[in-house]
């Protein structure tokens, strides 16, 4: 096996079990509290899907923020793209292959499909080439294409300090709202559902 091949196999065999991890322990040792929600949840009530959009640079914590039962994930076709497909991959996530600049077109299809079929949607907007925060026209022709309403999503996180571990982090997730591609809603209200998680001694209780 020649250096680089060994390089790409260490890569990509050690990599995702490894990212996935540490993300799960993230969840583990941080409080997370969660705003928004209740619409979501509503919606998934009603049996209806949803299109999940995030900013590229939010994408690290987004698979313990999901809330539904299936999610179909944009990831591009480059290489750093195999390894998020075989991250999301073991949190049960699975992965429609494509970007702007290489298979969009074919991704959009299958996207449309399955949005179509009865399963949630999940993209960056702003991809991975940007601009940086800027919605791309991607997004739009899916919703339309599919009748599914766009959630839009964020995370962030700060530091607290805490009476017994000296400082914690605090990680906020945010549901932004149901955007609606048939014109009914007018704007993107904050939900406001929250989930916080408090210490005793070393562990971490939900409540």
């Amino acid at each position: 096996m020649e250096k680089s091949e060994l390089h790409d196999w260490l890569k990509f065999a050690l990599l995702p079990p490894i990212g996935a991890g540490l993300i799960r322990l993230l969840g583990r040792v941080i409080r997370i509290r969660t705003d928004g929600g209740d619409q979501v949840d509503e919606l998934y009530r009603q049996g209806r899907r949803i299109i999940i959009a995030f900013w590229h640079g939010r994408q690290l914590m987004m698979p313990l923020a999901y809330r539904g039962a299936e999610a179909h994930i944009l990831i591009s076709q480059h290489r750093d793209g195999e390894l998020i497909h075989r991250i999301v991959s073991r949190f049960g996530f699975r992965s429609v292959r494509g970007s702007s600049t290489r298979g969009g077109i074919a991704a959009l299809r299958r996207l449309i499909q399955l949005g179509r079929s009865g399963v949630d949607l999940v993209v960056t907007p702003d991809g991975p080439k940007g601009p940086r925060q800027v919605v791309q026209i991607g997004v739009i022709q899916l919703a339309k294409a599919t009748g599914l309403p766009i959630v839009s999503l964020t995370f962030s996180c700060s530091k607290k300090k805490s009476l017994r571990a000296g400082t914690v982090s605090w990680s906020h997730i945010r549901w932004v709202g149901d955007c609606s591609s048939g014109g009914s809603r007018s704007g993107c209200p904050v939900m406001r559902r929250r989930r916080t998680w408090r210490q005793s001694g070393s562990s971490l209780k939900q409540r």
